[in-house]
């Protein structure tokens, strides 16, 4: 069995965060942390795979938020649901810049330049709808914005975490599977 970590790792990476932010829409209900999954994916997926992820979280995040929350069903509801995938996607291509522009920087810059710039312009695509369309800048009050800024920090660590435990698990089972291949060789 030469099967290498790569084959499987993606799929199991990509459940794993979704898994990970339906559990944080019921946890934090109004606060999801996508500048977060922004850096997370902007530093361990390709950017096509990092804007399919943005897309998968935030439709994750709304049947979570319709299904289990009781979301109300109402025009302004749906129009913020898609300003905030927007915003997501901004977020996700916004962390993806600065973490390439910095490509030859430690990783630690990458992830915090990545994580301004994708809190910064998800927060400002948010505002722009919120002033310019459907109301609401009252959820911009920097104790509000205080409170994101937050939870997306300590989720961001909380990802970090996450994804070295599963980059180990994985170095673990292919060494185990190299080595059961190895015996199977010789036997």
């Amino acid at each position: 069995m030469t099967e290498r970590p790569t084959v499987w790792f993606r799929p199991l990476w990509l459940a794993l965060l979704i898994i990970v932010i339906a559990a944080l829409t019921t946890g934090y209900t109004c606060i999801t942390p996508f500048a977060a999954f922004a850096v997370i994916a902007a530093t361990t997926l390709s950017r096509r795979d990092a804007v399919i992820l943005a897309v998968a979280l935030w439709l994750t995040n709304q049947v979570v938020g319709f299904g289990a929350l009781n979301y109300p069903w109402t025009a302004s509801t749906f129009a913020w649901g898609l300003a905030i995938g927007a915003a997501a996607v901004i977020g996700t291509l916004a962390a993806q810049w600065a973490v390439r522009r910095l490509a030859a920087a430690p990783i630690v810059a990458r992830m915090t330049a990545g994580f301004v710039a994708a809190f910064v312009l998800y927060e400002i695509a948010l505002y722009v709808v919120a002033v310019s369309m459907l109301g609401g800048t009252e959820a911009f009050a920097p104790a509000i914005v205080g409170q994101v800024l937050f939870a997306n920090a300590v989720t961001l660590v909380g990802l970090v975490a996450l994804h070295q435990l599963v980059v180990i698990g994985a170095a673990v089972l292919s060494r185990r599977r190299r080595a059961q291949a190895s015996r199977a060789r010789l036997a």
